[in-house]
């Protein structure tokens, strides 16, 4: 007799913990610390998924068994159909398999075993990143190609400095990533990643894209660069695929119009027919193009580790040493590691000031507070989210835990500032590609209401702990200095952002540069002027 029982685990706790710490439309691309936990979701998600399996699978070879012992049965039985039921026996069971287990077979073969994975799948897609995150992550790659001057090639092959888990780019992606350019109308991009989309179908990989509508793509992002010729060879291949396109038929006789009026108009000035500038060329242009304002010039060739270099003379000058902050009681006996990064404006190191257990501790409480990352309209003062912010930060005090105050005394214990008026300890975690633009941490004359709520005055001083190491990208930089500070975990970096005077300091405009791999978590401490009068007297000389 037939029997069946499905049964499929029940979504454990653990998952609906971790997902519970999850929410939806919540800019998973801005924090890769929070992006963990949606690996584990995508894990129990598969677990469920070959839960699945094996219940069809289980069904299948139920129903085969008993597809096997009927066929096995009627052979016989057919062969001598009167003396087979002449046995009562026979007889007896031919009315029960057709009235009773034939029956059976029917409830099993339409017995339903996708209860279990759909309702976890329906669970959890609430959780799941949006459009939007995926929009952002794909953008978060063509910004880190253009910084870090990367080829999609070196991208789609996975071939990142740093990068432990090498992974390859498909077609389908290289295509989500022309297409996400298209409908931003950044050609450019465009036209980079639908070439390494056909590239790899020219190489034999198999796709669900086909090369039709890839090059569709291709030659008007092309066309749309002023590269008419280029594009009307791009239409041709297309048209060999699919002689009947018809948005590529009325695209070759626009193209060889606009190339004939440009020979004639060529002529006419007596420039020579033909001539085509090339691929490399064009590209040089147009990064020259996107580079007009220098800052961004410096911001990327910093990030890069390139850019200005201090000289020999200004080097000599930097040390190293054991700091105690002026003979301070909890350093005399144990002074902390402090080392010079730059002169002017001056901006100090302190080596192996926060423990392991210390940072672990700061990312465990700061994880489920972690919010999108926001910047001070410089004309209201709202704070708001930006898209060159890319990072979710969390603000820690001592009454989330008594580390936090011991952390705010050690900082006040080197700086010897009051941390009274200071800001919270905020954390942050950086996104895919996250990264924070060159910006002021002080509040401008032309921002007089920056900070105002608070009352305690303009930000002084900028303290940052690097909470981890990152395998590539995510320096620190001072674009205006040409200083470039590169992430070492459990050090801390100081700088004043104001002189004695309260006059800002416009050498400490800074900027986080995009990770390129890696994680990046960093704390940091503003502290304010208020409370500092008497630990950092106020000089009559605007820049002293």
């Amino acid at each position: 007799m037939l029997s069946f029982r499905m049964e499929l685990p029940c979504l454990c706790l653990l998952l609906l913990n971790c997902l519970q710490s999850l929410s939806a439309g919540n800019d998973f691309y801005t924090s890769i610390g929070q992006m963990t936990d949606l690996l584990y979701t995508e894990k129990d998600l598969v677990t469920s998924l070959k839960d699945y399996i094996r219940a069809e699978e289980t069904k299948l070879e139920k129903i085969k068994v008993w597809a096997e012992k009927m066929e096995s049965m009627s052979a016989a039985a057919t062969l001598d159909p009167e003396g087979y039921l002449g046995n009562p026996v026979n007889a007896f069971k031919l009315m029960k398999r057709l009235n009773t287990e034939w029956a059976m077979l029917e409830s099993l073969v339409l017995s339903d075993t996708t209860d279990g994975f759909v309702s976890n799948l329906t669970i959890q897609r609430q959780y799941f990143p949006t459009d939007e995150d995926q929009t952002g992550a794909a953008k978060a790659l063509l910004r880190l190609q253009d910084t870090y001057r990367l080829t999609a090639n070196t991208m789609a092959t996975g071939d990142l400095p740093g990068a432990k888990h090498k992974t390859f780019m498909t077609v389908e992606d290289c295509y989500e990533l022309g297409k996400i350019a298209y409908s931003d109308v950044d050609y450019y991009h465009t036209e980079l990643w639908m070439s390494q989309a056909l590239k790899q179908l020219e190489q034999g990989e198999e796709s669900n894209i086909d090369k039709v509508t890839v090059l569709d793509y291709l030659s008007y992002s092309i066309y749309q660069q002023g590269e008419i010729d280029r594009a009307l060879d791009y239409t041709k291949q297309l048209l060999k695929l699919d002689s009947e396109h018809q948005r590529a038929n009325g695209n070759l006789k626009y193209f060889e119009f606009q190339l004939e009026k440009q020979r004639k108009a060529d002529e006419a000035e007596g420039k020579e027919p033909g001539k085509k500038e090339t691929t490399e060329k064009k590209e040089k242009s147009k990064k020259v193009s996107n580079h007009q304002i220098p800052e961004r010039k410096k911001y990327e060739m910093l990030c890069r580790g390139e850019g200005i270099k201090m000289t020999p003379r200004r080097q000599s000058r930097l040390f190293c040493r054991y700091y105690d902050n002026n003979h301070n009681p909890k350093y005399v006996l144990a002074p902390v590691k402090q080392q010079d990064e730059w002169d002017r404006p001056y901006i100090v190191r302190y080596l192996d000031i926060l423990s392991e257990a210390e940072i672990e501790k700061v990312k465990q409480l700061a994880k489920p507070r972690l919010r999108r990352a926001t910047i001070s309209n410089p004309i209201t003062g709202v704070l708001e989210t930006a898209p060159y912010r890319i990072s979710k930060s969390a603000w820690l005090t001592g009454y989330e835990d008594p580390m936090i105050d011991v952390i705010n005394q050690r900082i006040e214990d080197l700086t010897g500032l009051e941390m009274d008026t200071a800001e919270e300890l905020q954390v942050a975690n950086y996104g895919v590609g996250g990264q924070y633009e060159p910006h002021f941490d002080f509040g401008r004359k032309d921002e007089p209401d920056a900070f105002k709520e608070l009352g305690t005055g303009n930000r002084i001083a900028t303290w940052l702990f690097y909470m981890s190491d990152v395998a590539s990208g995510g320096a620190t930089v001072f674009p205006d200095v040409g200083a470039a500070v590169w992430p070492k975990k459990g050090s801390a970096v100081f700088w004043y952002n104001l002189f004695p005077s309260g006059e800002g300091d416009y050498r400490t405009r800074h900027a986080a540069c995009p990770v390129l791999v890696g994680n990046k978590w960093v704390s940091n401490k503003w502290i304010h002027e208020r409370g500092q009068e008497w630990r950092r007297p106020c000089s009559l000389n605007e820049t002293d």
